[in-house]
């Protein structure tokens, strides 16, 4: 039990630190500012610097497609369209249950507007417990909590292809003009994660990623992330460039160290939402960006192009695949369905939301599962079958 009492004076030097914290993170957004101010005004100066050095740049940073004062308002979306998205849930293993084994359970949803369909909203589970689903991962140095987090992610994207490229293939474009469509995912479609996976288990995961979103690229099916409060800095850590004291930006030799006292970090820990909060509209984007995380030179021709867009509530992050980025018409279409999506959901999109739903499992979804497991292992002739008594303890107290 957490006693408050005891809190009290550890919360007041919270809140004066967080006070002093607000004010220094106000200085360096005002100048942040300015630095962007002129980065427009040398954009192609340090696109290209970035560009040649950027073998030697240690940091992330992202590359501007439009220019920096790209202000684009989002036009409204059709009243005919679709919206798709997915989203993942799982039951770990435990030693302490009845069997070891896990779960993952996609949510999946499909919203039909205008076109009197009912909408799909389900979840898919499967149970993994064979030797090769919980163990393999191990000779990676992995924990199979984290491999199921990260087959869970491919599980994700193959579930969402299927459903995106099934809408679009069902439509009659000789019957009926074609329907707007979105696929939309939790998050970014930067794994960033796989960068520390060894080559042979990133084979496992990435292909059948870039296959599900290459199935969607053949059935123009746009694929979008939604990042909501993200911590990303790619865009601020272009305009360290700027900030650089050095005669190019080559870290590896004058900055290896990449500590707190590097000149160019003036704006750390400054986000990029953070700052296009103060450029933006409500209903406008800014300016296109390529990320150039290490990770995407594995991902072939599905470049990650991203945008920041004030959706009302917050600055979101938008991320798209180069190809749907690099059509215009079906960027356009994809975002103004993506605006309409918040807008419906009060601040945040409801097909991402309702898979969210779809896809948990709660408390009483988790024993029930062991319930029906339980009374399969029984039927088999299985003996002994139960929780461990540390389980059985923490389940009831007699406090």
């Amino acid at each position: 039990m957490l006693d408050l009492t005891k809190l009290a004076g550890q919360i007041q030097g919270l809140s004066q630190h967080l006070t002093q914290e607000a004010v220094a993170s106000q200085k360096r957004l005002e100048l942040a500012s300015k630095y962007l101010v002129d980065a427009f005004a040398r954009q192609e100066e340090f696109v290209e610097k970035q560009d040649k050095w950027k073998d030697r740049i240690v940091f992330a940073n992202a590359t501007p497609i439009e220019p920096l004062d790209t202000r684009v308002d989002i036009p409204v979306p059709p009243k005919v369209h679709t919206v798709i998205a997915t989203d993942g849930s799982q039951i770990a293993p435990n030693h302490h249950e009845i069997a070891y084994c896990y779960l993952l359970n996609i949510g999946r949803v499909v919203l039909h507007y205008g076109q009197n369909k009912h909408p799909l909203l389900d979840s898919l589970p499967e149970v993994f417990y064979r030797p090769e689903d919980l163990y393999a991962s191990r000779k990676w140095g992995i924990r199979t909590e984290e491999w199921m987090s990260y087959r869970r992610t491919a599980s994700e994207a193959m579930v969402l292809a299927e459903l995106a490229c099934g809408v679009v293939n069902d439509q009659n474009p000789l019957l009926n003009p074609r329907v707007p469509t979105l696929a939309m995912v939790d998050g970014s479609l930067i794994y960033w994660f796989l960068e520390q996976l060894p080559l042979e288990a990133r084979e496992h995961i990435l292909p059948p990623i870039l296959e599900a979103w290459g199935q969607m690229k053949a059935s123009r099916a746009p694929l979008m992330g939604y990042l909501s409060a993200s911590r990303n800095v790619e865009g601020v850590n272009f305009l360290r460039l700027l900030a650089c004291t050095h005669p190019v930006p080559d870290c590896a030799s004058f900055c290896p160290n990449q500590n707190d006292k590097v000149p160019c970090k003036v704006f750390d820990p400054l986000r990029d939402s953070t700052l296009w909060a103060t450029q933006l509209q409500p209903g406008q984007r800014g300016p296109l960006w390529r990320s150039n995380a290490r990770i995407l030179e594995l991902y072939q021709d599905q470049q990650i192009y991203f945008c920041y867009v004030h959706v009302g509530t917050e600055i979101a992050r938008i991320e798209v695949p180069r190809w749907v980025a690099e059509d215009t018409q079906l960027f356009d279409e994809s975002l103004g369905l993506m605006l309409a999506q918040v807008q419906k959901g009060y601040g945040y999109p409801v097909a991402i939301a309702e898979a969210h739903n779809q896809a948990v499992v709660k408390g009483g979804d988790k024993a029930r599962f062991f319930s029906v497991l339980e009374r399969q292992m029984i039927k088999a002739g299985l003996r002994n079958v139960g929780t461990s008594y540390k389980e059985a303890r923490k389940r009831g107290s007699i406090a």
